[in-house]
């Protein structure tokens, strides 16, 4: 059975770090896959590394990564990549702003062959006015600079594969931008 690992950075997120895990553990326990859990707390603050320690969960297999402070998130997504023993691997924000339930659609087209599956925000309603606004001048402006074009409204909710996986961790920046 094909192994998919969740990277889930965390930073003091003991209000929503088990509602995560128990929806997570809803949608994805009746999949025909095998399921692991990166847990990467980044020097949180409060109790989440005592939760994730002591969560027991029926369908996943969970590795917990301690950072030894807060690195940010793309640092944590970095060191869960590194650690995940998946077929491919999907980060996954603690907050359940990621939709559980678009997981099946990723590994569906995981298995058509598609290396990268990601997953596009088609509206922005919930979002302030003033969030929206940077976020529109932030894909304006990072295209406008970049010869390669970021895709817009496209966060870091996606499928990798393994292949992707491992030629992502043959980069060592320091200030990666996933």
């Amino acid at each position: 059975m094909k192994k998919i690992s969740l990277i889930i950075p965390l930073y003091n997120e003991q209000e929503s770090i088990l509602t995560t895990l128990s929806a997570l553990e809803a949608e994805l326990g009746v999949l025909p896959y095998d399921f692991q859990l990166v847990l990467v707390n980044d020097g949180s603050r409060d109790a989440t590394l005592a939760l994730i320690s002591g969560y027991r969960p029926r369908a996943f297999d969970v590795k917990i990564i301690d950072l030894s402070r807060n690195f940010g998130k793309e640092a944590a997504l970095s060191a869960g990549i590194d650690e995940a023993d998946g077929d491919a691997a999907i980060p996954f924000d603690a907050d359940l702003q990621d939709p559980t339930a678009l997981i099946p659609k990723l590994l569906a087209k995981w298995e058509e062959g598609y290396e990268v599956v990601l997953a596009k925000r088609i509206d922005r309603s919930t979002d302030t006015p003033l969030k929206r606004l940077t976020a529109r001048w932030f894909y304006s402006s990072i295209n406008h600079l970049s010869d390669v074009p970021i895709p817009e409204n496209v966060g870091d909710f996606r499928l990798m594969d393994r292949k992707v996986m491992e030629a992502l961790g043959q980069l060592r920046e320091n200030r990666r931008f996933m």
